[in-house]
């Protein structure tokens, strides 16, 4: 057990009991008088939590004057606090500067407590990369005020771009939940100009005010049927389902992936693969069954099959008969 962990277990006798005799700290962490008096050094000159003999009781207490028991930032193991920096740094990964503001004391914070244990924490961002596709640009200013929005319960007014219509529109809405799906930020929140569930592109919102107005709440249910039995970030209840038939040397890839929560497949013998899934818009299925070009048919509906001939028709036509 190293210096830090057992920092953690002294704080969990104390918690239990308020005098411990010396040689039952010794036997319960398993180390020698030598270790013992490291270890209270440690503790009172970097944690700030000092253990003091009670020659009363003839053992050992907290020295207790503020009427808390709680080792500031220790509440974690060693293991805990770099799978804790762990995450933070894949969240920095994600969107660089997302909650650097508000956690970078934290992360500071345990920065120092892995160092005191000859952890160098600026190595984790060395051992964690994620390579981006797609991403849009994000104004972090109004995804902080959406985010607080939508943990405090808050309706905001928002500017939303459509890059659909080409069109700007005003209106107020009632943010449910984050999103991040396919490197992008996304909100599901009920729209109180359409008076329905909608999903906004978060980096289309080119301006959002938080309002002093409850949100409205939807039942997570409701939610989850709406925006999520459909295929991809396009809501709507699935009310069709695409049969795609891949060739063998493109299944061995497919039938790894999950389109859909509720898909289904078949290996065939010959090597290729039928996959089904349910949608409510073909426009985002549609994208990618294109992307698998010859490696892929589109066997039913009839409609999605048909949209897709088309497109392809028109790439070829782009290309000329050359």
């Amino acid at each position: 057990m190293g210096q830090f962990d057992r920092i953690y277990q002294y704080k969990s006798i104390f918690s239990r009991k308020a005098f411990v005799p010396k040689l039952e700290l010794l036997n319960k962490l398993e180390i020698s008088e030598a270790t013992f008096k490291r270890d209270l050094d440690k503790m009172r000159d970097v944690y700030n939590y000092e253990i003091v003999y009670d020659r009363y009781e003839n053992a050992y207490k907290l020295n207790n004057t503020d009427g808390t028991y709680e080792l500031p930032g220790l509440m974690f193991t060693h293991k805990e606090l770099l799978a804790l920096l762990t995450i933070h740094n894949m969240i920095t990964e994600l969107e660089p500067g997302l909650l650097g503001p508000k956690l970078q004391p934290l992360q500071e914070r345990l920065a120092d407590l892995l160092a005191s244990e000859g952890v160098d924490a600026s190595a984790l961002t060395k051992r964690v990369r994620a390579v981006h596709a797609g991403k849009r640009r994000l104004e972090l200013k109004s995804f902080q005020v959406l985010a607080e929005a939508t943990l405090e319960r808050k309706q905001l007014h928002v500017t939303h771009y459509n890059r659909g219509r080409n069109e700007t529109t005003v209106r107020d809405i009632s943010p449910q939940q984050l999103v991040h799906y396919r490197d992008n930020w996304y909100v599901d929140a009920w729209c109180h100009k359409r008076e329905r569930l909608q999903s906004f592109s978060v980096d289309a919102i080119t301006h959002c005010e938080k309002l002093d107005k409850p949100a409205k709440e939807i039942n997570q249910k409701a939610i989850q049927e709406q925006m999520q039995s459909g295929y991809g970030i396009f809501g709507g209840e699935a009310r069709y389902w695409a049969k795609l038939k891949f060739t063998p040397e493109r299944a061995r890839w497919v039938q790894a992936e999950e389109w859909h929560p509720d898909q289904k497949s078949t290996l065939h013998p010959d090597g290729s693969y039928t996959l089904e899934v349910p949608y409510s818009d073909a426009r985002e299925l549609l994208g990618d069954v294109l992307r698998f070009g010859a490696d892929v048919e589109v066997l039913a509906p009839k409609s999605l099959r048909a949209s897709a001939m088309e497109a392809l028709r028109l790439a070829l036509g782009r290309y000329g008969s050359s």
